[in-house]
């Protein structure tokens, strides 16, 4: 057989190999879904983060990683995006192979620029809220912006529930949607600068209220 005839042939060879690695591969994850239910995209470490290390545009492209697994093992809170921590912090030492949190993110100390700040005693605090799609489409997360915070209370005995402002002119700190194909006016995970008094206020009512929502605030 000729150089050129074995060359040919090898390319033939490599084609068919490539072809069924792609087809085995395929049916693999055609056979995941069925075992263990519909993926989802979940943000994992590729490299341990320190305590107090702030996530910067060089942590998210080198640190993290999206990897897809069954939406039933992926635990709660966890990011969908990498894009979700830019300019966050590390609360505890973050490990290489582990899943990241929203709630092991929080918000950097005022840096020399006045950048993601908060003052008093405010602390960053994560909500379920509802009907949050309009400042997802607005782009409200930026770092300043201040919403209110309405609580509609269930209907009790005969008597119709009430709704009223619970917190009014928080930092909104993030904004992302919830658990991926939630109904639009189903829950988002925002993440508020409250006081304490105001955290212990909100994360009862996601107990007891109908509804939690965010308003745009002055």
């Amino acid at each position: 057989m000729s150089r050129r005839r074995r060359a040919v042939a090898f390319l033939v060879l490599a084609s068919i190999a490539a072809a069924a690695a792609a087809a085995i591969a395929e049916g693999y994850g055609a056979n995941a879904v069925r075992g263990y239910g519909p993926l989802r995209p979940v943000v994992v470490l590729e490299a341990g983060i320190r305590v107090g290390q702030r996530l910067g545009e060089k942590e998210i492209g080198s640190a993290l990683a999206v990897r897809r697994v069954p939406a039933r093992f992926a635990p709660p809170g966890a990011l969908l995006a990498p894009q979700e921590a830019l300019g966050l912090t590390a609360r505890a030492p973050l490990p290489a192979g582990s899943y990241l949190l929203g709630a092991q993110l929080g918000v950097a100390p005022e840096d020399d620029d006045g950048k993601r700040t908060l003052g008093g005693d405010r602390r960053p605090v994560e909500i379920s809220v509802s009907g949050a799609e309009a400042l997802l489409a607005a782009d409200a997360r930026r770092a300043g912006s201040r919403v209110d915070v309405v609580v509609t209370s269930e209907p009790s005995g005969a008597g119709a529930g009430r709704t009223y402002v619970a917190a009014s002119g928080v930092p909104l700190l993030g904004l992302r949607p919830g658990a991926e194909g939630a109904a639009p006016e189903e829950l988002a995970v925002a993440t508020l600068g409250l006081t304490k008094r105001q955290a212990l206020r909100l994360i009862a009512a996601e107990s007891f209220a109908r509804r939690v929502t965010l308003l745009p605030g002055g």
